[in-house]
């Protein structure tokens, strides 16, 4: 017979820290997009436009997992990243 007298515990991990970052929801998606022949940048460009989740393969869950993601937060994550690799300092110019 259990132990009335002890108070179990559980501890529910919060939605968003079970998915992944965006950032890693855009490279799964990106991938699974190229291995089924697709153009990934077309196939992106056109979900964040529309929001039309047939843009994106079910292969390797990439729908479901893009659906996950508010299209908004795509597009802040690829600017941020744009940003990154093209050098801009905070005045818009060039480093």
């Amino acid at each position: 017979m259990e132990d009335m007298t002890r108070t179990q515990f559980i501890q529910i991990v919060p939605e968003e820290a079970q998915m992944s970052s965006v950032r890693d929801v855009l490279a799964s998606v990106y991938a699974a997009l190229t291995e089924k022949g697709y153009n990934p940048v077309n196939q992106i460009v056109g979900y964040i436009m529309s929001g039309d989740p047939t843009y994106i393969t079910s292969h390797k869950n990439a729908r479901s997992m893009i659906m996950k993601v508010e299209r908004d937060e795509l597009v802040e994550e690829l600017l941020r990243l744009y940003i990154g690799v093209s050098g801009w300092s905070g005045d818009g110019q060039t480093k």
